[in-house]
């Protein structure tokens, strides 16, 4: 898959209307980018304004677009993952529907299904938002989702 990637939705396991992520701009080792448009039916828009849990959702599923990206790559089943702690999540400013989001995460450590990552999200070059986040993956899941 060449970058950016707007097919984004068989890489998540979160479907619509509940997706944060709108492209997949780039992954490598440790770092991945998306972007996200805010659309203004978006769940977590109230008052014409992105609320802080979209925020983390957004980072959160640039985690699953990293995931499901490697696994649709290696030819595996795309995992479901939770997040399992949040740590230092500042927020300097919330975006506004219709604005695009570019979401950066760096993962700082994986062990087993763990990981604990840095995410950070942009809006016109400026930093609105940033927290360290640990999410476990759950490879069973997809299985007993396909069989339900």
């Amino acid at each position: 898959m060449d970058f950016p990637v707007d097919d984004i939705i068989h890489l998540i396991p979160q479907k619509p209307p509940f997706v944060m992520v709108s492209k997949l701009l780039y992954v490598d080792e440790t770092t991945t980018k998306s972007s996200f448009i805010i659309n203004p039916d978006n769940v977590f828009v109230k008052d014409d304004i992105f609320q802080e849990a979209g925020l983390m959702e957004n980072i959160a599923q640039t985690a699953a677009l990293r995931s499901g990206y490697i696994a649709v790559k290696e030819h595996k089943p795309v995992e479901v993952g939770y997040i399992g702690a949040i740590k230092n999540f500042e927020i300097f400013d919330l975006p506004k529907a219709n604005d695009e989001l570019l979401t950066e995460i760096t993962i700082e450590n994986q062990v087993f299904n763990v990981t604990i990552l840095l995410g950070k999200i942009w809006h016109n070059d400026k930093l609105i938002a940033q927290c360290e986040m640990k999410v476990f993956m759950d490879d069973k899941t997809q299985e007993v989702l396909k069989t339900s």
